[in-house]
């Protein structure tokens, strides 16, 4: 069993930095891919990001492509969401997610654990 907690969301402006922290604890970390995830109020929860179990790989949604970076160190046990030139739109609760598998997929439903998410509010 794996438990996720993410931390780092807030208020900023729009064009702002931030950079979301997700840490595993109860399983061995470097066997899953993670996924970062988010939702909007009265949207689905849509993909953002995913990094294979090794780091070497990663994958974006269109709408963060160039300006969301992804990372993940296996010996802290954390993935890293670094977020910049923040956008209204990007208003959503972010979630961090686990897939026991090489590289993430896309859909949630591949995700074996998530996190409770953290708020990000990009104010225009």
């Amino acid at each position: 069993q794996v438990q996720l907690a993410e931390s780092g969301g807030g208020l900023v402006q729009a064009g702002d930095s931030l950079t979301l922290s997700c840490v595993g604890t109860g399983g061995t970390f470097s066997d899953y891919a993670m996924g970062w995830f988010r939702q909007a109020p009265g949207k689905e929860r849509e993909f953002v990001a995913t990094v294979s179990r090794a780091g070497r790989r990663t994958h974006y949604a269109d709408s963060v492509k160039g300006r969301f970076t992804i990372s993940r160190d296996n010996a802290i046990n954390t993935v890293v969401l670094q977020m910049k030139r923040l956008k209204p739109e990007d208003t959503a609760v972010y979630f961090c997610a686990a897939e026991w598998t090489v590289t993430g997929a896309t859909p949630t439903s591949h995700y074996d654990y998530w996190g409770q998410g953290t708020q990000v509010t990009v104010s225009s």
